[in-house]
């Protein structure tokens, strides 16, 4: 849900705005962004030109464990400047690079990491350093071809692998970490360091004026519209210059409205005249194509070519600007400018795309596994009015046999926009409305925003106020006063840790002593929204950059890290509620590196146009690789009446997003799915149970990425990181490890579209089981795309288990029968994984779940079809965190769906018709069809074998015989 640009325009919502970019800084109004561009044409200008940071070599110390290094860091234009510089290599190959001056005038803002980090990396023990008058160097990895040079003068950071140079640290000299000084007052100029001679100062102040600009530029204050930000510590940003000599694509650093390939933005052929911005706001109506900033920020960058895969993670958490440039085809420049902060980058060696997953996610943590109920169908909009409404969308839903799992509320629930108070003149019985959605096992979603209405009869507020945990104004004396949709509003300052328990107790639902949300149910779940913090009367609709923090930080230093300290203690405060504890859900707007250990995201206040569509997949798909799996976008776009073919082409994107919600803006018309005329009710309803019908492959990929780190959405360079003619694909993805690849359609009026396999593989229509081959170079095949089917394939070599029985919410299938779905490959192969629990609680932790692996191999001329305990086979490894030394495949939930079966297993590709098929000597009753002949378009229709009933359990071992 969106603010808007005015609190005066609190009451009034227009239907439809476009963006307004004014509202909003370009690098060009942005000093320190300015300065660091700047630096960096003149540098490109200058070919004798040198960075002026190198290392004291009389200072390298390697430490006795020879795991990493500490060297003191000095400037040519700054001799009386002191930095420190450490470099350390983890356990697992990752390089941190820190950097940050030493005995200032100030301290440098240095947390960022400790947020977005889940512990303390481990030093490696098998670095072999070798320190030389020029550099020092660290070699490692099983082949010891990993290399990491650090060299002296300039002060560059190379990491090597096989000799090649994959990241290069200050490669062109971009490297500034403006120090802190003393503001000149009148005609004063700022002191100049004194070094030996005249000469010497000439060319010093010479120098440094070529380097840092010839004026202060908005070193002290600076003005955007309005607003006058005081900037009382002075210039604090810093440059650095990161780039992949080897490497001619990049991605990640969302968010961000555009292509997954990033496009350039320097040079002549730039495709955006503006650096990328990571500076959380609150962007209304964003352009589908744009380097604009949006709701969140994760700096972390994958550079990827056939040859390998790395990455860098820069934990900065104030706004920054990052060009990125391709001075050939197969190299990437980027420059990364921030307003405050240490230099402190994680080097991500890969070598593959896999590798560079599990490197970032042992730093910031995997997806957590959500409950299973929240991979289903959320039904939302600004505003469902009242506690009949909810009864009666409730009842059409079932009316019309079409199901859903979460009903959500917006702000107008709540009284004056006080949350966590009912407006009981149009909520008057709220927890009897969420038992009447909770009894047959659905949810709801309410909305709690972080700005709180600055009354002393809203006891929240007047909690905060007294225990001090507010933010406050520039100075640090009084608490900040803004406007959003409570009017006069003051804001919880998170970075403050009395605020932690305080929050928490607020989502008890049992009575206390202590005020807390005693009317709602621990059924009930969360949306953070607004917590960028979007602010209706400051800056850049956002909070003034030199409020106050707790610890005296400024805003500036925390700005991008803002949102992510409500979404988890959101997220800690609903585990809280029961004993023992549930998984929580909560859904926030904003979100920095790290949020995906709290819960799911969605990209905002979206329009409904086709562009906003396509552009919406890309989106996710990044935030799918930029480490936040859980993601989606509003299901019919936020603003505006789509119409019904825009809207069901729009159910088809969201069926195959992780968060599959429809959301909608308080001026638009109704849009539940069952209110479209005929065709499209119906093929809304089948769409539907579509989705619910893949829900076990959702879960398990969920299982997956919350072990791995592997995205659950993968574009095809993570699939194929060899195969160049998918590096720039993002219209198509695979979902998580299941076969499946998708190709929705976002454009009107579409009848058949094009999907691009990657290899010699025979792929299957999910619908019709038409084969499609594709080669070893990547082949474009044509496939049919008509309004009622989103194109996807199953890849050759799959076994897919699905829930085929309609139900009205994903609860009521617990105990529905499976279907396998037996892809042959073009050895006659196959296999798949289906990986279940309890979906709510965390007893999986304790071992209580299953985790089965399908296999379909060819012995002789038959075919043989088994059920394996794949978590007794992998010991070593780990579900959620937790490892697998304590499961046993007769646990307690393994024994609760002992009867669960499956029902059908349908085979295609089979070549030849069987002569029988068997489980344990039975004959089982089966059906088969042959292939149909190829066509000019397609490799034909595969052959299908169906097989009814095999009475063998889901949880058990089995095997079932195809003799042909």
């Amino acid at each position: 849900m969106r603010a808007l640009s005015s609190f005066l325009l609190l009451t009034i919502v227009p239907a439809a705005f476009a963006v307004k970019s004014q509202d909003f800084k370009t690098c060009a109004q942005a000093a320190f962004c300015r300065r660091g561009r700047a630096l960096s044409a003149r540098a490109q200008e200058s070919q004798a030109w040198k960075s002026p940071y190198s290392v004291d070599p009389s200072s390298v110390a390697v430490s006795p464990e020879q795991a990493s290094f500490v060297a003191a860091v000095k400037s040519s234009l700054y001799p009386n400047i002191k930095f420190s510089l450490d470099v350390r290599v983890h356990d697992d190959g990752v390089v941190r690079v820190r950097m940050d001056e030493v005995d200032g005038l100030r301290k440098r803002y240095d947390e960022a990491a400790s947020w977005a980090l889940t512990a303390e990396p481990t030093i490696s023990p098998d670095v072999k350093w070798a320190v030389s008058k020029k550099d020092v160097r660290a070699t490692y990895g099983a082949k010891n071809d990993i290399e990491v040079v650090v060299s002296y003068d300039p002060l560059t950071v190379i990491l090597y692998r096989g000799g090649k140079a994959q990241v290069v640290l200050n490669g062109r000299g971009l490297l500034h970490m403006e120090h802190f000084r003393t503001k000149a007052t009148g005609e004063e100029k700022a002191p100049v360091d004194a070094p030996a001679d005249d000469s010497q100062v000439v060319m010093q102040v010479n120098n440094r004026a070529w380097f840092e600009g010839e004026e202060e530029d908005g070193f002290w204050e600076e003005k955007f519209g309005s607003w006058t930000d005081s900037k009382p510590k002075g210039p604090e940003s810093l440059s650095i210059d990161i780039n992949f000599p080897n490497h001619g694509h990049v991605y990640g650093i969302p968010q961000h409205a555009t292509r997954l390939d990033l496009p350039t933005t320097t040079g002549e052929n730039a495709h955006f005249s503006d650096p990328y911005r990571l500076y959380n706001a609150d962007v209304f109506e964003y352009l589908a194509d744009s380097p604009m900033s949006l709701y969140g920020s994760i700096p972390f960058m994958h550079a990827h070519s056939a040859e390998s895969t790395v990455a860098i993670f820069n934990a900065v958490g104030s706004e920054t600007w990052i060009d990125v440039g391709h001075p050939s085809a197969t190299s990437t420049e980027t420059h990364w400018i921030s307003e405050s902060g240490i230099l402190d980058v994680f080097i991500m060696p890969g070598p593959t795309p896999a590798d560079v997953f599990a490197q970032y996610t042992r730093l910031t943590g995997t997806p957590a596994l959500p409950a299973h109920w929240a991979l289903a169908y959320h039904q939302c909009r600004w505003n469902y009015i009242s506690s009949d409404d909810v009864r009666d969308v409730q009842r059409r839903f079932d009316a019309e046999d079409m199901p859903v799992d979460v009903f959500w509320l917006d702000i107008e629930y709540a009284e004056e926009h006080k949350y966590f108070i009912w407006d009981k003149k149009t909520f008057p019985d709220p927890v009897d409305m969420m038992h009447d959605v909770e009894a047959i096992g659905r949810k709801m979603v309410v909305i709690i925003d972080p700005h709180l209405k600055r009354t002393d009869d809203y006891p929240v507020y007047k909690e905060a106020k007294e225990l001090g945990v507010l933010v406050k104004s520039p100075g640090g004396e009084n608490n900040y006063e803004g406007w959003c949709w409570s009017g006069s509003s003051a804001w919880i300052d998170f970075f403050n840790p009395s605020s932690w328990d305080w929050w928490k107790s607020l989502f008890i639902t049992e009575q206390g002593d202590k005020w807390s949300w005693t009317e709602s149910t621990v059924d009930t779940y969360i949306w953070n929204d607004m917590n960028e913090p979007s602010i209706f009367n400051g800056p850049e609709i956002s909070m003034p950059r030199d409020n106050v923090h707790h610890g005296g930080w400024e805003h500036r230093d925390i700005h991008n890290i803002n949102g992510v300290l409500l979404h988890n203690l959101t997220s800690q405060a609903l585990m809280s509620r029961t004993d023992p504890p549930r998984r929580p859900f909560v859904l926030t707007r904003s979100f920095y590196a790290g949020s995906q250990r709290f819960g799911a995201m969605w990209t905002g206040d979206n329009l409904g146009t086709w562009e906003h569509m396509a552009v919406g997949v890309k989106m996710v798909l990044v935030n799918n690789i930029g480490g936040f799996s859980f993601a989606g976008s509003d299901v019919g776009g936020f603003f505006g009446n789509p119409e019904p073919e825009m809207l069901v082409r729009w159910y088809g994107v969201g069926i195959f997003s992780p968060f599959f919600r429809a959301h909608a803006h308080i001026d638009t018309k109704r849009r539940e799915p069952y209110l479209l005329d005929e065709p499209y009710k119906s093929i809304l309803r089948s769409l539907l149970r579509l989705r619910y019908s893949l829900l076990p492959v959702w879960y398990t990929a969920f299982r997956e990425t919350s072990v791995t780190g592997l995205p659950v959405l993968r574009p095809h360079w993570v699939v194929f990181p060899k195969d160049e003619g998918g590096f720039s694909l993002d219209d198509q993805y695979f979902l998580g490890s299941s076969g499946l690849l998708v190709k929705p359609i976002t454009d009107k009026g579409v009848t058949e579209t094009s999907i691009y396999l990657p290899e010699d593989q025979v792929y299957y229509d999910y619908y019709s089981y038409e084969a499609y081959r594709g080669a070893s170079k990547g082949k474009n095949v044509t496939v049919p795309a008509a309004l009622d089917r989103v194109p996807f394939l199953v890849r050759g070599g799959s076994i897919v288990p699905t829930r085929e029985r309609p139900r009205r919410s994903s609860m009521l299938m617990k105990r529905d029968p499976f279907t396998l779905r037996v892809a042959l490959d073009t050895s006659g192969a196959a296999a798949g994984e289906l990986y279940l629990d309890d979906g709510e609680t965390f007893s999986h932790r304790d071992g209580k779940f299953i985790w089965r692996k399908f296999v379909a191999s060819k012995q002789h001329k038959d075919l043989r079809i088994k059920s394996v305990d794949l978590a007794a086979q992998r010991p070593g490894e780990a579900v959620d965190g937790v490892a697998l030394s304590n499961y046993n495949g007769a646990n307690d939930f393994a024994k609760d769906i002992a009867t669960v079966r499956v029902e059908r297993v349908v085979v295609f590709g089979l070549s030849t018709k069987p002569k029988s098929v068997q489980v344990g000597g039975k004959e089982l009753y089966w059906e088969y069809t042959p292939g149909v002949a190829s066509d000019t378009k397609k490799q034909g229709t595969a052959s299908v074998l169906v097989i009814k009933d095999p009475g063998v359990g889901v949880s058990s071992d089995w095997e079932i015989a195809v003799q042909v």
